[in-house]
């Protein structure tokens, strides 16, 4: 395995002899969570991978039994003001299209929790597979701002605005059978890497023009993103200033129940 200590990329076959690239997510001690340096590892690492036309695909997962991406480091997200969290939010938008813009198919193999930062993770690659003891949410409102990598945005336009709507008010995650019911994942397999890599195989077993093609094609038609990318940053933004950011993201730390004010 190569790659920055807290992301693993390794070269492997799929059943089918497809080359692909896993990479692993790996701070598991941290249920694998996303700190500044992970986020640009992140847009580094796909960024060599997306030139490398040796490779079919990528598959993405997270490091032990827990987690694929359980979300952002709270302790950063706690001591952003507004003009801080704003670029916080654009950055981390940057590098999920840099995931999504790769021109090769991206798969999740999710075999844990993929929460806020993670599951907008998750949302920036093509297709997904869970593990039978996955759970996906997105439970920044529970903190007292909202997600802020593109998950207001890509959510609804993969399950539908009301479903969408019912994870981000709520905050609570849903299980994989679930997920697959509603489209947020395309398949559950017991070994989330076997089985993405799989649906890869049946992704390459065409045209890879056309696939490649598809992929294009299917992201130029989502022409409301970027501006829906920027509202969401400013809302994020707005909210690193209040009263209950702070106390979402201390209570958390501390680990007891917010106490909201509205302000």
């Amino acid at each position: 395995m190569t790659g920055h200590p807290n992301l693993l990329r390794e070269r492997r076959e799929t059943g089918k002899g497809h080359p692909f690239a896993l990479v692993t997510v790996n701070r598991p001690n941290a249920l694998n969570a996303l700190n500044r340096h992970l986020v640009e590892a992140l847009a580094a690492t796909f960024e060599e991978l997306g030139a490398d036309s040796a490779l079919a695909g990528i598959v993405l997962t997270g490091a032990g039994d827990r987690a694929f991406v359980a979300g952002a480091d709270i302790s950063e997200l706690r001591d952003l003001d507004p003009e801080a969290a704003f670029r916080f939010a654009r950055r981390g938008q940057e590098v999920m299209r840099t995931v999504e813009g790769t021109g090769k198919p991206v798969i999740a193999a999710i075999g844990g929790y993929a929460l806020g930062g993670g599951l907008e993770l998750a949302l920036a690659c093509h297709l997904r597979v869970a593990g039978p003891k996955a759970k996906l949410g997105l439970p920044e409102v529970k903190l007292g701002v909202i997600p802020g990598y593109g998950g207001t945005q890509r959510l609804p336009r993969l399950i539908g605005r009301g479903r969408a709507l019912r994870m981000i008010l709520t905050g609570e995650p849903v299980g994989s059978e679930e997920a697959l019911a509603a489209g947020l994942v395309d398949a559950v397999h017991e070994d989330v890497v076997e089985g993405a890599a799989a649906l890869l195989d049946r992704v390459l077993a065409n045209g890879p023009l056309a696939v490649r093609n598809a992929l294009l094609a299917v992201d130029a038609g989502l022409s409301g993103l970027e501006d829906g990318l920027l509202t969401e940053a400013s809302l994020f933004s707005s909210l690193a200033g209040s009263e209950d950011m702070r106390e979402g993201t201390g209570a958390f730390l501390e680990k007891r129940p917010a106490r909201f004010r509205g302000a």
